[in-house]
């Protein structure tokens, strides 16, 4: 069953053509891997699926949803259905990480703070962080302690869909696989479906199971890794050699 759909997106920068008619589908259940040259639109078409950037023309419909269309109550309890990490963690700074990962349930749920303490202390379990690292700032941690943190976030309100924007990149190459590990993980252990923008070549062979290739403002590839090689990009050419 597909969970997102993206139909004749095109985008438009300040009169450059970024997307001219992109189309994917997104199947529940798997790993979708978004690749292609730097500056192609990768993380921009992401984030036109969680509706942080808008799009002049084409439709994406997500669980159902065409969120070109819908009103603004079926938006918010949409966004709940999602979590998001982005490249950095996107952590604020003032807040413990505790409060970072705590945030979306005290905005959107009615929970007492008892509950909540309990839910954040699972999701930092969950994704592999100690328990004594809740009272740290993101300034005391380090880069694979804050994409964790991150991702902690994002699963906060037990989303069904994950998207996840160069999740490996700035990690050293242990670090990276063990995230790639994590992900895996919670792809089983919680049922998602996950997005993911990525140039780490190891976790693309590692984690993902189908791949869109963004290339000349076009989808130039969609399916399996395994047969990437059969398309005639330059890019794909490049990149798996």
């Amino acid at each position: 069953m597909s969970i997102i759909t993206v139909r004749d997106v095109k985008t438009i920068f300040g009169g450059k053509v970024v997307h001219d008619g992109l189309n994917l589908t997104v199947n529940e259940g798997e790993i979708y891997g978004l690749l292609g040259p730097s500056g192609c639109g990768k993380t921009t078409l992401l984030r036109e699926m969680v509706m942080l950037q808008d799009f002049p023309y084409g439709n994406i419909s997500i669980l159902g949803y065409n969120i070109h269309s819908m009103k603004e109550s079926d938006a918010q309890k949409l966004r709940r259905k999602w979590g998001v990490l982005f490249q950095f963690g996107a952590l604020f700074s003032s807040l413990s990480i505790r409060d970072n990962i705590a945030l979306p349930l005290v905005e959107y749920t009615d929970l007492h703070a008892g509950m909540i303490e309990e839910i954040v202390q699972f999701k930092i379990n969950l994704v592999g962080l100690k328990s004594s690292d809740a009272d740290l700032f993101p300034s005391q941690i380090s880069g694979g302690m804050k994409k964790k943190a991150g991702l902690a976030r994002a699963l906060c309100l037990d989303p069904k869909l994950l998207f996840l924007d160069e999740p490996t990149s700035g990690l050293d190459p242990i670090s990276a696989r063990e995230f790639d590990d994590l992900i895996l993980k919670l792809r089983s252990l919680l049922g998602l479906t996950i997005v993911m923008v990525s140039h780490d070549l190891q976790s693309i062979y590692d984690t993902i199971d189908r791949v869109a290739i963004i290339d000349e403002k076009k989808i130039t590839y969609e399916g399996t890794i395994k047969d990437v090689k059969s398309s005639k990009s330059k890019f794909v050419q490049t990149f798996f050699k």
